[in-house]
């Protein structure tokens, strides 16, 4: 599986919410594109808990910048999707 640096540490390192002030363990990872400033097929990822997902998925879906959702342990980075 192909990881973004947040995915890599130890597991003192357990990756977090991305909502303010939650420290809950990620269980989704919301992949996105601002399409002003971005390539078509960059995303840049934010993760939620159980508990935010669907907040943190309409704030990036009004704005029309929400591609994917998906389940934490299945992600994978796309191809070309790295900063280059």
């Amino acid at each position: 599986m192909n990881s973004p640096d947040f995915f890599s540490g130890s597991e003192a390192d357990i990756p977090t919410c991305s909502a303010k002030g939650c420290r809950d363990a990620a269980v989704w990872v919301l992949a996105w594109n601002n399409p002003k400033l971005h390539a078509p097929e960059r995303r840049k990822t934010w993760l939620a808990c159980e508990e935010h997902r669907e907040h943190l998925s309409q704030f990036l879906g009004v704005r029309g910048f929400l591609k994917d959702v998906v389940k934490f342990d299945e992600w994978e980075q796309p191809e070309g999707s790295e900063r280059p």
